[in-house]
């Protein structure tokens, strides 16, 4: 019988492998994979992602159980580790692929993101960050997943600061 607490979400924060590295380290998800999402081309590769034209985002998958974590604190976590009023790009990281986007799974996940972008225009930020229906999610090949664990290196364009 399937879980009806695990849930999906997906975040697009500058290049996945810090965005990964982030999440996986809360208490209540299950997975982070790195993937792409958003393009025009049906099982884009890296390759294709990065040249911009193939309109994808770098993006992570998270997989995550609702009963220990809930969307608007791994939501609030997506904006805490990244650059959210960067409009091209993370950090050093330049280019389309690279842009601040959630992709909603439903209503809830939406209204939440929503109310979180309201919260920090409140204090006077100026969100970049764009939200999206769902579409096709496209796993990336297996040397992106896990980049930093595999490397023993830690994130360079991606850093925890406490904003809610």
């Amino acid at each position: 019988m399937e879980n009806q607490n695990i849930k999906k979400a997906y975040f697009a924060a500058g290049c996945f492998w810090g965005v990964e590295y982030h999440f996986e380290k809360l208490e209540g998800v299950k997975s982070a994979i790195s993937g792409y999402m958003g393009g025009h081309i049906e099982n884009p590769n890296y390759q294709m992602v990065c040249t911009g034209f193939s309109g994808h985002l770098e993006v992570v998958e998270i997989t995550y159980d609702e009963t220990i974590v809930s969307f608007e604190a791994l939501a609030k976590l997506f904006f805490e580790i990244h650059d959210f009023t960067q409009t091209n790009g993370q950090g050093p990281d330049i280019g389309s692929q690279y842009l601040s986007a959630i992709f909603y799974v439903d209503v809830e996940q939406k209204t939440i993101s929503e109310k979180l972008i309201l919260q920090l225009e409140e204090k006077g930020f100026k969100v970049a960050t764009s939200l999206h229906d769902l579409v096709p999610f496209y796993e990336a090949e297996e040397y992106h997943q896990d980049y930093y664990e595999r490397h023993q290196k830690m994130p360079y364009c991606h850093s925890y600061k406490k904003i809610f």
